[in-house]
Formats: structure tokens, sequence, C-alpha cells
């Protein structure tokens, strides 16, 4: 991530003058960060935004978006247009006993290919696996074929799934991976590949949407269903139970789900989660006091354009110490 950026809400200690001073806005990664001359938390939301027709928007300045917080509006203190820069990825496996049923395993595995296919040199992926317990698969890396080939050793066993659990403490690991310069990596991730079928986990979506909205991780969720043999059959069912729990995680945290049944399916999730990650910006304002949920809304002044951002945050950044994982 660009200089200055710290996860989600980050205190900024420079001095104790109690006027604030902003620095000039950039437009990349080669533009100096904000500076403030006193003690300020702020918060940080990358943002994405597309026109009616779906195509991404790039040229936007900070006048054109607006802030609200609980519905009152905030001040942006700082904003960066963010535009084809490396992205940072955790593939999340879905390995409990469901995804042994039919082809999910190996369709997930296909849609683990086809995310490491859109990857660039300068991008960074780990993967991870999970039924009741987090796994750590290979550790962030540029050596793609060595991540496929850590394909080869995921595969399910028996157990139950932890899903919203593993979802938090991967997302938690993405945060610590940014935090040995103090910074978070703009462009980070969590993808899950599952079945959608949670069966162990303790916390609960709205809770995991909290811990990932906090420290500003999109979760992306591509749900491998069965393939339908008969066309004229509709898994109606199974995909209003994923689109619902699954979705809103996704949605509030920035990121997105996809119902994959087909190759081409997983193919089109991977070049659009990707292909946003690449596309953002980031505006920062100025935390609430106190503690608690805060809810946003990012919107374009022109409303014929439509932003996808986090849905909220926990001012105080106190929840995460809350939840043993």
């Amino acid at each position: 991530m660009s200089a200055g950026w710290r996860p989600a809400i980050v205190i900024l200690l420079l001095s104790l003058v109690p006027s604030v001073a902003l620095a000039q806005q950039g437009n990349g990664d080669d533009q100096a960060p904000a500076k403030f001359k006193s003690a300020v938390s702020l918060v940080s939301v990358n943002a994405v935004v597309r026109d009616r027709k779906g195509r991404f928007v790039s040229d936007l300045a900070q006048k054109d978006f607006t802030v609200l917080e609980a519905g009152l509006p905030r001040r942006i203190l700082d904003f960066r247009a963010e535009s084809d820069g490396p992205v940072k990825l955790a593939l999340l496996f879905d390995i409990s006993g469901s995804m042994r049923i039919g082809t999910k395993a190996v369709d997930a595995r296909e849609a683990a290919r086809q995310l490491f296919s859109t990857l660039r040199k300068s991008d960074e992926a780990a993967v991870f696996a999970f039924d009741t317990k987090l796994v750590r698969v290979t550790d962030f890396t540029s050596d793609f074929a060595a991540l496929e080939k850590s394909l080869e050793n995921v595969e399910p066993p028996y157990g139950q799934t932890s899903l919203y659990d593993a979802v938090a403490q991967t997302a938690r690991v993405v945060a610590d991976a940014g935090r040995g310069d103090g910074r978070l990596p703009q462009r980070s991730a969590v993808v899950v590949l599952t079945d959608g079928i949670d069966t162990k986990s303790r916390l609960t979506p709205e809770q995991v949407t909290s811990i990932a909205s906090m420290i500003d991780i999109p979760v992306y969720v591509v749900a491998v269903t069965k393939t339908i043999d008969d066309p004229r059959e509709a898994d109606t069912e199974r995909v209003n139970q994923i689109s619902g729990a699954l979705q809103s995680l996704s949605l509030w945290t920035g990121g997105d789900l996809f119902v994959a049944s087909a190759p081409a399916h997983a193919s089109i999730a991977a070049r659009q989660i990707v292909d946003e990650l690449r596309h953002q910006y980031v505006l920062a304002f100025e935390a609430s006091m106190g503690g608690g949920w805060r809810p946003l809304q990012i919107n374009a002044r022109n409303r014929d354009l439509v932003v996808r951002a986090r849905a909220g945050y926990n001012a105080g950044g106190d929840d995460i110490a809350k939840f043993d994982y």
C-alpha cells in the first residue's frame, strides 16, 4: 500500500500541536502521504466504482465522493486514486467433509488455478485450508508454480466446517502480513473457496463481518455448487441458502459473492476479483470518539455511478480482541 496508510483505523502521533494541517492530495503511489500535526485517528476505506454498465470508473477526484457515518456527512481528509498496482490474495480453501460430495473439491482447486492465472509477478498469494481448524498451506509468495503445486496437498477430510471462524482468522493474518513496516497492503483480500456450508463456527456471520470490516479486508466468496446434470433442474434452495449470510458477509466487507457451478463461472469470478483490487479509490476521514460499530455509506455524487465499499467500522478498534479464535 502507498506510504503513509495504516490498517483501517490507525493512530498517527506526529506531534502534540493541536492544529491539523493536511498535505496535498495525491493521485498515485508516488505522491507524498497526508501529514497531521496532532493526534488523529483515521479510518481508511477502499472503494470500487462502476458505471451502470459495470465498467470501472477511474477518473474521479475527492470532490466526487461523499462519506456518511450513521447518516451524517464526514469530511474526507485524504484521498488517493490507486490504479493497476500489485495485489495480495489469501486463498481460503474449504477442506471439510461436505466438499467430498460430487466434484466440489476438484472444482474449487480449478477456481484457485484460475485466480493464480490472473496474477502478475508483482502480486502475492498464500493458500490456507480449513475444516474446524485453520491451516497455512503456503506463505505469501509470487511463486505461482509453487502455489499451484500446493493445491495437490489440499484434500478434504471428513471433518465439520468452521467457515466463519476461518474467515475471521484469515482476515487477521492478512492484516498482520502488512504490519512488518507498519502498513497494510492496500489491495489485500480474502478469497474463500467453499460450498457455503457451516456446521461448527463459534462466530456468527455478523461478528466476522465486523472483524473484517474493521481492518478493511474485503472478503470474496466463490461458492462451489454441484454441476446440474439436467439443465431443466434448478438448485434453487441451495443457491438461496448460499446467497443469504455469505452474500451479506462479502458485500458488507466490500467484497462480493460468486456462485460457480461450471469452470466458466470460476474464470469470470477470478478476473472480476483481481480487476476490482487493481481499481480502487482510498478515502480517509477522522474516526469517531468512543467505541462501537459505526455504519458507513460511501457514495458518488454522480448517481449513475455505483460504489462498493465496506459498510462500517468499529470505533476504538477493540472488537478483534473480544473474540477467542
